[in-house]
């Protein structure tokens, strides 16, 4: 039986073709450049070999390759799943609440003054790279008071190659860079670092890693970062912090953010992205939060407004699983001594490697000098191998390294 408009229907079936055969909106999309993480796991993927290893992964693993998580963790987990008053809903744009408060207490310390002066703006989001993204939105909508700001953003060399990415999908498309690592020495080069900061802009935003940097592993001691924080006072910079190992790099909350806490000291504006997804083994619920640190009270409404907009725009609300667990760990003393010797085990078993590492290329002859590989901290090492090299392992030997030869110890 024909319904209404059926003939019509037919008729420009017919002039048309069938609507299978219609060219998708799709058709000429075109397919992003892969990253070098990407193309790695592509290669590693598809090597056969049996004694193939994967040296480029983000997290942490056991002796047994698996990832590890906390035994503490664990037993919170059970907890609360177990718990008869427990109901499902969903937590505030901004994120939970206590997360939020213990997060903050441990950039800047309960005695801080920004906290006490209550100018102080935390956000939970889902992992470490939504809080850089929200700090870049942030950035854009507030930091000129006349016109919209997009620039310059300041990034070490080398950094990840995602940060320039997160950025840009922002809006800010002046991304720079400023020297900090030195190939040949295989350090940090500071007087080059100061030298480009003291070039930059005023009101250029310099993004830095507080704790030990990615993906080189090396540290800053706290009279360079002194150094770093005069130049940025005086030529006026925004300082915007990166704590993605938080306490992995030297075992110990308070040492990897001193950084922070010096330039809040100083009475600096900043901004602060945390990630507590490795140190808390929380892989897979991507536990970040962006810090905002304001010059004074007044700005904390409008700032926490324009954060709760973007929030709803990008994700909505983050989580509240893994960010409970946290809470529930930083707010009970017991609960923080036991996690904290958890993860002393870890950073000293990294170490362990490291001084293995150094000392078996030592012992096999191999040219150079192999001190910066315990001198660096944290997950990553930069092992100071170039492209050619890197290249004979994957293809060779079966060891498959980041080009820049970094690797997760």
């Amino acid at each position: 039986m024909s319904t209404p408009g059926s003939r019509c229907n037919d008729k420009v079936a017919k002039q048309n073709g069938d609507p299978g055969d219609h060219l998708s909106v799709f058709t000429n999309a075109q397919t992003p450049a892969s990253s070098a993480e990407t193309r790695l796991m592509v290669a590693f993927k598809k090597d056969t070999h049996t004694g193939k290893a994967y040296l480029a992964g983000r997290e942490y693993y056991s002796e047994e390759g698996k990832t590890f998580e906390l035994r503490l963790v664990q037993k919170i987990k059970q907890q609360q799943s177990a718990d008869p008053t427990s109901r499902p809903g969903y937590p505030s744009s901004l994120g939970v609440r206590e997360f939020t408060r213990r997060a903050t207490e441990v950039a800047l310390g309960k005695s801080s003054r920004a906290v006490v002066e209550d100018r102080v703006l935390g956000v939970q989001t889902p992992g470490f790279t939504a809080a850089v993204r929200l700090g870049a939105e942030l950035l854009r909508h507030w930091y000129a008071v006349r016109a919209v700001w997009c620039g310059p953003v300041y990034l070490s060399a080398p950094c990840h190659e995602s940060l320039p990415g997160i950025f840009q999908a922002a809006g800010i498309q002046d991304i720079r860079e400023y020297y900090f690592w030195d190939h040949k020495q295989r350090g940090i080069c500071l007087e080059k670092l100061l030298e480009d900061l003291t070039k930059a802009p005023e009101q250029s935003v310099v993004v830095l890693s507080a704790s030990v940097h990615f993906p080189t592993g090396a540290a800053l001691s706290q009279n360079q970062w002194a150094q770093i924080a005069n130049v940025i006072m005086r030529r006026r910079l925004f300082p915007f912090f990166l704590l993605p190992p938080q306490a992995l790099c030297y075992g110990d909350l308070e040492q990897g953010v001193w950084p922070v806490r010096y330039c809040a000291a100083q009475g600096m504006e900043l901004l602060c992205a945390q990630s507590f997804s490795h140190c808390f083994g929380l892989y897979g619920e991507a536990v970040g939060h962006l810090l905002c640190v304001l010059k004074q009270k007044s700005l904390l409404l409008p700032m926490e407004s324009q954060a709760d907009q973007i929030v709803r725009l990008l994700w909505a609300q983050p989580s509240a699983g893994g960010a409970r667990v946290v809470a529930t760990v930083l707010s009970n003393p017991a609960h923080l001594v036991e996690w904290k010797e958890e993860v002393k085990c870890i950073v000293e078993r990294c170490m362990l490697i490291r001084e293995i590492l150094r000392e078996r290329l030592r012992l096999l002859g191999t040219p150079g000098c192999w001190d910066h590989l315990t001198q660096q901290g944290g997950l990553y090492c930069f092992t100071g191998l170039n492209g050619e090299q890197v290249d004979f392992l994957k293809k060779r030997r079966h060891v498959y390294l980041l080009p820049d030869g970094c690797l997760n110890v």
